[in-house]
């Protein structure tokens, strides 16, 4: 009888083993704030990238991906449910209680909502989150906690409840890796960096590697830097377990990257999730040439970095220039990736890009794209490009325009992807045809939130 419990404890040891072999793991980087043209890969002229540069080398570069704003909570709500996060009415960024009640905004994202997580979990994954959380916020002390959210295990901030220190994300993920492999599971790890968001928590040691820079630059430069390293670490760890082959990586960014004003004095700043640090004048992100910054829906507010690895799948050393990627297709492409068959009610905005990953993708889009964020009309002389309030992406022609819908641009991504020409004059069947997508879009947004998603404060 012991002979026998014992080779069936072998065979469902090694029954786990091949399920995990069966099955690739998925590790998303979501740094915060990182702008496309800062990576030394992109051509950067001081930033010191190496181990993200190891990524493109050994995998494919996408450069037309975009996230679902330029702002940090809805690009991760995009990221978690595979939806646009108007469908959530989260527009911007999660603050305290009476600034998201006066934005129309919820005080969390529903933790029934479909999650990618959820859906990962429940086909016998292994899943955590460390990082950045912002999908509620550390001054509701009654939000759920990520645990909520289908991870089997977390360490974040920008949270309710107790806040994990900004540097220890690959800390933490390494022995869940460690864990998950020794029990013969795959796992899906969302790993979202602090770095480049301000305060900017710097190393002084790694801000003597550039003393031919400013100080501001040398801030900037060297808490990249420190992010690159905990990259390597974890490209380190998935060698040493002898998981890289059947591991995709991504690195991305949730949004592009702030910019002090260049007469901005440094100064120290305080945030209540991670402490002290330098402020916005040591923001020095680009963004390889696309107009406008964070908080902007033309392409440098959210055309980001988009790097994939997963060798013998993805392609090695490959550029991709004409892929449309977004930030809502993560859901459905790792969902097939993982062999995961999506519930019939749930209805994605995006699209599976499992055939773009492995470099067999379409060049143009049919399914649009949407995206709403508040904006200012007329624009502000200090952020000329930031009034942009709504836009649309089909095929290659991308329409922006402001609230009132009194003054919008087209352009062709294709031809123009620094959006220089404004087309609408030229084409306006084109724009007939965008501003009847948008309208029929809008008019499927709810009105204001509903379910569990309000704190207590709001009554007081």
């Amino acid at each position: 009888m012991k002979i026998i419990t014992c080779f069936s404890s072998l065979f469902l040891l090694a029954a786990l083993f091949i399920q995990a072999a069966s099955k690739p793991n998925i590790l998303f980087i979501f740094a915060d704030d990182w702008g496309w043209g800062d990576l030394g890969c992109h051509g950067h002229p001081y930033l010191k990238t190496p181990n993200i540069d190891r990524l493109a080398r050994e995998g494919t570069d996408f450069h037309r991906f975009t996230v679902a704003s330029g702002v940090c909570s809805p690009s991760r709500t995009a990221v978690m449910t595979g939806h646009f996060p108007s469908r959530y009415n989260i527009d911007g960024h999660f603050a305290w209680v009476p600034s998201n009640a006066k934005r129309n905004m919820p005080d969390w994202l529903d933790p029934k909502a479909p999650l990618i997580s959820r859906f990962l979990q429940q086909s016998g994954y292994a899943t955590a989150h460390y990082g950045k959380w912002h999908l509620a916020n550390d001054m509701i002390p009654d939000a759920p906690f990520p645990s909520e959210y289908g991870y089997d295990d977390y360490g974040a901030f920008n949270c309710s409840g107790p806040q994990m220190f900004v540097h220890d994300d690959v800390k933490s993920a390494i022995p869940f890796i460690e864990k998950s492999h020794a029990q013969g599971k795959p796992f899906f790890i969302n790993l979202w960096m602090h770095e480049p968001h301000t305060p900017f928590h710097v190393d002084p040691k790694l801000q003597k590697l550039f003393p031919k820079l400013d100080e501001k630059n040398s801030i900037y430069a060297a808490t990249l830097f420190h992010a690159d390293q905990r990259v390597g670490q974890l490209l380190d760890a998935l060698d040493r377990l002898e998981l890289t082959d059947n591991t995709l990586v991504i690195f991305s960014s949730d949004n592009g990257p702030a910019r002090g004003s260049p007469d901005s004095k440094l100064t120290l700043s305080y945030d209540s999730a991670t402490g002290p640090g330098y402020g916005i004048a040591a923001a020095k992100g680009i963004t390889g040439g696309r107009r406008a910054f964070k908080g902007a829906l033309l392409e440098g507010g959210i055309g980001v970095p988009f790097i994939a690895r997963w060798p013998g799948k993805v392609l090695a050393n490959k550029v991709d220039k004409t892929a449309i990627f977004s930030a809502v297709d993560l859901l459905p492409t790792f969902c097939e990736i993982a062999g995961v068959k999506l519930p019939a009610s749930y209805k994605p905005d995006g699209v599976s890009q499992v055939k773009a990953l492995k470099g067999k993708g379409s060049a143009l889009r049919d399914k649009p794209l949407f995206w709403k964020i508040g904006a200012p009309w007329p624009a502000r002389s200090t952020k000329p490009d930031h009034w942009v309030s709504y836009a649309v992406v089909k095929q290659q022609w991308k329409l922006v325009t402001n609230a009132n819908r009194n003054h919008l641009e087209l352009f062709d991504l294709v031809a123009d992807p620094y959006e220089k020409n404004d087309l609408k004059e030229k084409n306006p069947k084109v724009v007939k045809e965008f501003l009847d997508l948008l309208d029929k879009w809008r008019g499927s947004l709810p009105a204001k939130p509903t379910g569990n998603v309000f704190s207590n404060l709001r009554t007081r």
